[in-house]
């Protein structure tokens, strides 16, 4: 899954298609993220001692993530995801980097 936590990404499917915002939360297991104001639900709280006022609560509900695209940082578009191997000049370790299909960007 190349989504990551902090990643800027873009709605592209359901209620909340056009949204963007930044990855809160991804749940790798099943295979959804948090996005940072999408996909908002409504949820009645109970009285508590954490929370003695009760009453609705607003927070952000999981995407699964083939309905979100990550934005790319150098073109500003959402776009898919490739990776490619870099080997480290001063270590000479590999390790995977994630491109830009549409401009070669590594992030």
């Amino acid at each position: 899954m190349s989504i990551q936590k902090n990643d800027t990404v873009m709605v592209i499917a359901g209620n909340s298609r056009g949204k963007s915002g930044k990855v809160l939360k991804v749940f790798r297991e099943k295979h959804r993220a948090i996005v940072e104001g999408v996909n908002i639900i409504k949820r009645h709280t109970r009285a508590s001692q954490k929370n003695p006022q009760g009453g609705i609560v607003q927070k952000e509900e999981a995407v699964h993530v083939a309905d979100i695209m990550v934005i790319c940082p150098k073109c500003a578009k959402p776009s898919r995801l490739g990776n490619k191997q870099v080997t480290d000049a001063a270590t000479g370790r590999k390790h995977t980097m994630r491109i830009c299909k549409k401009c070669d960007h590594m992030f």
